[in-house]
């Protein structure tokens, strides 16, 4: 095994050159700094700790949230020919205690620990009677209180720097604004750490937010008609409808399944094996889905419901499109969708100041959805960092909204809502403006306010419109304690009196259902399987049975872009083959022969 860095990239994982900001990570953990690292899903955090691991002596302990996402890595370092192995409930005794004499026997370069077996007494001990490379903690927003991604064992971590003060220790995560940076460092007490931030932009994504219409089941239909036959991840916000979106997608033709913590947990296990392991699948899930997949060729990720935050909603789209290739982020959303969040947010047990920051963090969230500017720049300035101009890779970008003075429009709705009493939802207060004789209406007299059928100009669904602009804007508040009973801000007082000019979005029409030629370009096999087609078929089903047989995801043989390499350079020896992106020594010799054979075949045809 090489001993410097660039080596091990080279012969291990076959990369000729480092991706920006890992080596210089790498060089302050072997100089024995311990670091905080920030760089966006997909850009190659995990070698900033497995390389140094293999480069010095001693294990490198990894701290992982979940048994799936170690079983998944490790199984990919073995394949490359790494030696590494983890520790948790599901492996049997008397392979712990062969894993253990592993250890002792210094036979390790990595082992993954969850958080609450590193902390047993027992774990540590171990640990203190082994060299040791490191310790690198994986998904370290988990430490933050205030996160999305909150784990009570992480708070105990700080115990590594006191029990073992010699050794470097790495905190990474992709998703961190500077509060839980800071949190980070403090609750993990790392000393002086070198702190990498690098940019949080994937380009590789194309982000899209559309307003939910009624028909929501067809908006996702239309939007999943562009990617059969592709991996991607539907998030909903509540269990039941995650079973059946699920349902429909599965009737609908698509291998879907469906994840959520009240699931049994041998149905999760089999349905994130299944998704991992098999091509095409699709996964309709709550946010209890996702932490720390690494699962490389998801194509798409799609919301029907309103994510929780700002970083909820850029740690679940960046599940998408890992290996680089063009990917999708698509939402819906609704004003209903505000209500219930900003609800379960008032009825959960958290004290106020925390309910105040992730009210405060749901309103950015809403306000980035009804931007008319690009939308990668927005997302990017909530990081602190900065895309100089418009990303062309955006809904806004790619179909620039049109825009309208609602300034007078507004003022009709925040005296409607003032005029009713602050007491009615979205509904009754579009009726009285509209000039509606409803039930509702009548019982309460409001016929005769000085408001009503001030609106009759627009649809329902533009004062709808309307509305959720003002409620993006901090001008409007409703109520979830009072079924979403709207309410003005202080922010309505300029706008009322006139001292505010307010220029809103104007609603398009919903998409034809087609598949543009856009978006047949951005299909990730599209170049390889435009070339030939039946040469990168073979080699996919070459790759499918060498997975089967291992007992082991395809991405963990070769990625798709290592396939597309072969597609298009037609290695015609194994020397050759180790020339291309992603083949290292120990893949080239496990399956090297199988590729060339398949390439030398359709090289005859």
């Amino acid at each position: 095994m090489p001993s410097e860095p660039l080596a091990i990239l080279r012969q291990v994982y076959g990369y000729r050159a480092f991706r920006p900001g890992q080596a210089a990570v790498i060089d302050a953990v072997l100089a024995g700094q311990d670091c905080l690292v920030l760089m966006p899903t997909g850009g190659g955090k995990s070698l900033c700790y497995q390389i140094p691991a293999q480069a010095l002596p001693g294990v490198g302990v990894v701290v992982s949230p979940l048994i799936a996402l170690m079983q998944d890595q490790v199984a990919a370092l073995r394949q490359a020919g790494v030696r590494a192995a983890f520790l948790n409930s599901t492996v049997p005794w008397r392979e712990q205690q062969a894993i253990k004499r592993e250890l002792a026997a210094e036979g390790l370069d990595l082992l993954y620990l969850a958080p609450e077996r590193l902390l047993q007494e027992e774990t540590l001990a171990l640990l203190a009677a082994v060299r040791l490379a490191l310790f690198a903690v994986d998904e370290a927003h988990c430490v933050s209180q205030w996160g999305h991604d909150f784990r009570q064992d992480y708070l105990g971590l700080d115990v590594l720097g006191e029990r073992f003060p010699s050794v470097p220790r790495l905190a990474l995560t992709a998703t961190a604004d500077d509060r839980t940076r800071q949190e980070i460092v403090a609750r993990l007490a790392l000393r002086r750490p070198a702190r990498f931030v690098s940019g949080f932009d994937r380009p590789n994504i194309r982000y899209a937010v559309q307003i939910k219409t009624r028909n929501a089941n067809e908006q996702l239909a239309r939007f999943l008609d562009a990617h059969r036959g592709q991996a991607g991840i539907v998030y909903c916000l509540s269990r039941r409808k995650t079973e059946a979106v699920a349902e429909r997608l599965r009737q609908a033709g698509y291998r879907a399944l469906a994840y959520h913590a009240g699931l049994p947990a041998a149905q999760r296990a089999d349905a994130q094996a299944r998704f991992l392991r098999e091509e095409g699948v699709v996964i309709v899930a709550t946010v209890a889905f996702g932490l720390g997949i690494d699962k490389p060729d998801v194509r798409f990720v799609a919301h029907v419901d309103l994510p929780k935050s700002v970083e909820a909603y850029y740690q679940e789209t960046g599940r998408a499109g890992r290996d680089g290739a063009p990917a999708q982020a698509w939402m819906i959303y609704g004003l209903q969708d505000v209500v219930r969040l900003r609800q379960m947010v008032d009825e959960s047990v958290a004290d106020e100041q925390h309910k105040r920051i992730e009210r405060s963090k749901l309103d950015a969230l809403l306000g980035w959805c009804e931007i008319t500017t690009c939308r990668r720049q927005a997302l990017l300035r909530y990081f602190g960092d900065d895309l100089p101009g418009p990303c062309g890779n955006c809904d806004i970008c790619l179909t620039p909204p049109r825009t309208w003075d609602g300034t007078v429009a507004a003022q009709k709705l925040l005296s409607c809502i003032v005029r009713t009493g602050s007491r009615f939802g979205a509904a009754h207060v579009i009726d009285v403006l509209r000039g509606q004789q409803t039930d509702k209406v009548r019982q309460h007299r409001h016929a005769g306010l000085s408001t009503f059928g001030i609106g009759a100009d627009l649809s329902v669904a533009e004062w709808r419109s309307v509305l959720r602009q003002l409620v993006a804007g901090g001008f409007v508040d409703a109520d979830a304690a009072r079924f979403g009973a709207l309410r003005l801000t202080a922010a309505a007082r300029p706008l009322l009196r006139s001292e505010t000019i307010l220029t809103l979005r104007q609603e398009a029409a919903p998409a034809k259902p087609r598949r543009a030629a856009a978006e047949r370009r951005q299909r990730p096999d599209g170049e390889a399987a435009a070339a030939d087609e039946p040469l990168w078929q073979a080699l996919r089903a070459c790759r499918l049975q060498l997975a089967e047989d291992a007992a082991v995801p395809p991405y963990v043989v070769f990625h798709d872009a290592t396939l597309r390499e072969f597609a298009r350079l037609r290695p015609a020896s194994l020397d050759a083959m180790l020339q291309v992106h992603g083949v290292g020594q120990a893949k080239l010799e496990r399956y090297g022969k199988a590729f060339l054979e398949v390439l030398t075949e359709h090289a005859r045809s």
